[in-house]
């Protein structure tokens, strides 16, 4: 049965699509203020090295140049950062400032930034600025940063160990000794960036009379930006304000802080007037975070029916110079290491994580964080097990995944899955692929001297953080999320939402929800989000937290609306509050439809005749706050590849996917389908091209 039309459940194209691609959005670079200048940055061409000189006068004398900041100035301007996550004990990292001051870490790091009245000026600029390097051994492999005698990228430190830690649980090393059979692999992960369709960027106005700021930028996390630019600049919360305009993709991208903008921030400051900076391509290479540059060795051992029963692991992720901010470099490692059991039944594991820095780019959390890794090395090894028992890789995979009788199940990191559907989504995964027939095809294809490969994959997927992923290690990321919805004088529903959209189609979602919750069109309803002086509070959008968290509190706050219309529907018809019922945008007497109002009959009189409204708020707005009661949710999923590769060339073609996720209730399944494919999407280019 298919659902209502704009209800939920309906597929629903996205609102914001004609005027997107007819190229009327409104994005960062599509902003000019008055007075505004461009900023561009002269960058380390060195992984480390220290400065013996950065000569900036042939670039002061650029025509159009009006401002110039080196490491030391921009050092007054804004405070020292530090990426570290308070729950995360014993972690460390090295004090970060927008420009470089006295070394450079990393190739791409920002030295100088220049203001001129365009970007063509500031770049000629940048060009004249005179930097002598004394280059420096540099650490550029997981190894490598903690063999001996390494170079230690920030000698206060003592070393380049940012973190460690050991999760075990049973008795990992008594179920080796007794297995039928061990096997043991070391896998590397090579480093990955989101790449957007629109690069980073920020449009900075600072107003020196009243100490306000407004920065305009392409982010996720509106209010985490508003917290953290007013703490680095001690500028009052309340004077700063922080819009995200159209956003062109994220994943992951546009949830840091990064130099640069800080930087771009500074020279607002210094200015007083509008600062605009735009991230190239190469440059976003080179600044924007990377993610998944680890070295796991893992060993697993397993019964004569391929039962797993013990696995062991050693985990170094290489995160660059500096833990990033606020989130810090330690999450992705962190959930490589609970992440690793998967759906699998694994009761003895012992498993250690190091996070060591390194002069690349700094790294931290992208899309699906620390997932990819976690599930390829577990099924990959799966797939060793299957093979060397000459077992079914399905078949292994069953008698291994949680069983639904065992729910809620405590995996052996701690993750408490409280629900699942483990073995009813491989199930479904075998049936739609026609896996038996897959697997006949695959040996006719061998006969024939073609390498036919099926690579199957059972996963986990952590969703909807609340504050115990970040807010209880300090860091200024907000766990809940805020919607408040509005009833126009003209019957149509305003909601103002914490979450953000880059692309997903968050708006018509949650203008879904609204519809179906009010029972109203969906062409009724305006959904505005990313201005912090406009939504109320809330942590943005990330971590699969849109629908769980934001779409929690816009349901429920589109529910307290529908009590305000049923109350001021009963006092204007002289009716009991728990007789009237909300139809087709009108508030009527159960019963007796005759006797009922519009919504804009209702909304026109408590808004503009409100004294006929005796004893009753004349209130049609609502406000919601949501939080996850538990750290996080579960689902889960599973995928299936065929892939033929010829083994003369290495060339890879991919003949056919398949995937199987358990999405919960789903508001639109056209968008949820087209996340999904833009994963598998994602996932094959940095599995075969990245």
């Amino acid at each position: 049965m298919s659902a209502p039309a704009g209800r939920i459940g309906a597929r629903v194209k996205r609102g914001d699509d004609p005027r997107l691609l007819t190229g009327r959005g409104r994005y960062v670079d599509d902003l000019t203020l008055p007075r505004m200048v461009h900023v561009a940055f002269v960058r380390s061409v060195h992984a480390h090295a220290r400065l013996a000189r950065v000569g900036v006068d042939a670039a002061r004398r650029v025509p159009g140049v009006v401002g110039v900041l080196s490491g030391d100035a921009v050092a007054r301007l804004c405070k020292p950062y530090r990426g570290i996550l308070l729950h995360y004990k014993g972690m460390k990292t090295g004090a970060m400032l927008p420009l470089a001051v006295e070394r450079v870490l990393y190739v791409g790091e920002p030295i100088v930034a220049i203001a001129a009245v365009s970007r063509a000026a500031a770049d000629d600029a940048a060009a004249l600025v005179d930097v002598q390097y004394e280059p420096l051994p540099a650490v550029l492999t997981p190894d490598a940063a903690l063999a001996a005698g390494a170079p230690l990228i920030h000698p206060e430190l003592g070393d380049n160990l940012l973190y460690e830690t050991r999760l075990s649980a049973g008795d990992a090393d008594r179920a080796f000794a007794r297995a039928h059979r061990t096997w043991a692999r070391t896998f590397t992960t090579g480093r990955h960036t989101g790449v957007p369709l629109e690069p980073r960027g920020l449009v900075a106005d600072y107003e020196p009379a009243t100490r306000s700021l407004t920065v305009w930028i392409s982010t996720q996390v509106p209010h985490m930006m508003q917290a953290v630019l007013a703490e680095l600049f001690d500028l009052p919360e309340h004077r700063l304000r922080v819009i995200a305009p159209d956003v062109g993709g994220s994943f992951g991208i546009k949830i840091h802080v990064y130099q640069d903008d800080m930087a771009a921030c500074a020279m607002a400051l210094r200015l007083g007037r509008p600062v605009k900076f735009v991230a190239g391509r190469r440059e976003s290479f080179l600044s924007d975070i990377h993610a998944r540059e680890q070295t796991i060795r893992v060993e697993v051992a397993a019964d004569g029916d391929g039962m797993l029963t013990a696995m062991r692991a050693s985990i170094t992720a290489a995160v660059g110079p500096y833990s990033a901010y606020p989130r810090s470099s330690v999450v992705e490692g962190g959930q490589v290491l609970r992440l690793l059991p998967g759906p699998y039944r694994v009761r003895n594991y012992n498993a250690a994580l190091r996070v060591v820095t390194q002069n690349k780019v700094v790294t931290s959390q992208y899309r699906a964080v620390g997932h990819p890794i976690a599930t390829a090395v577990t099924d990959s090894m799966i797939d060793l097990i299957a093979r060397d028992l000459g077992l079914d890789p399905a078949e292994v995979r069953r008698r291994n995944l949680v069983r639904p009788e065992e729910l809620p199940y405590a995996s052996a990191t701690g993750n408490v899955y409280d629900s699942g559907s483990y073995h009813a989504a491989l199930a479904r995964l075998l049936d739609v692929a026609s896996y038996d027939r897959l697997r006949r095809e695959q040996a006719t294809a061998r006969a024939e001297g073609r390498h036919l490969g099926i690579g199957l994959s059972c996963f986990v997927e952590l969703t909807g953080p609340g504050a115990q992923f970040y807010g209880v290690g300090g860091a200024p990321i907000s766990g809940q999320e805020g919607t408040t919805v509005r009833l126009e004088p003209g019957g149509a529903v305003t909601a103002l939402v914490g979450v953000t959209n880059q692309g997903q189609g968050t708006h018509t979602a949650l203008a879904q929800i609204i519809a179906d919750e009010l029972d109203i069109p969906l062409d009724r309803v305006a959904v505005l989000s990313g201005d912090t002086a406009v939504v109320p509070y809330g942590g943005g959008t990330w971590a699969s937290r849109g629908m769980p968290i934001g779409g929690s509190a816009t349901l429920l706050a589109a529910r307290a609306l529908g009590e305000r219309i049923r109350t001021v529907g009963a006092a204007l018809l002289g009716a009991h509050v728990d007789d009237l019922e909300l139809r087709d945008g009108r508030a009527m007497v159960r019963g007796s439809p005759e006797r009922g109002l519009s919504f804009g009959e209702l909304a026109r009189t408590a808004h503009f005749r409100s004294n006929e409204l005796r004893g009753v708020e004349p209130s049609l707005e609502a406000t919601v706050h949501y939080t996850n009661p538990a750290a996080w949710t579960f689902t889960n999923g599973a995928h299936l590849a065929v892939a033929e590769v010829d083994i003369e060339t290495g060339r890879v073609r991919v003949v056919r996917y398949v995937a199987v996720d358990d999405c919960g209730r789903i508001v639109n399944p056209a968008l949820v389908e087209g996340q999904v494919a833009g994963g598998i999407a994602q996932g094959l280019g940095g599995a075969l091209s990245e």
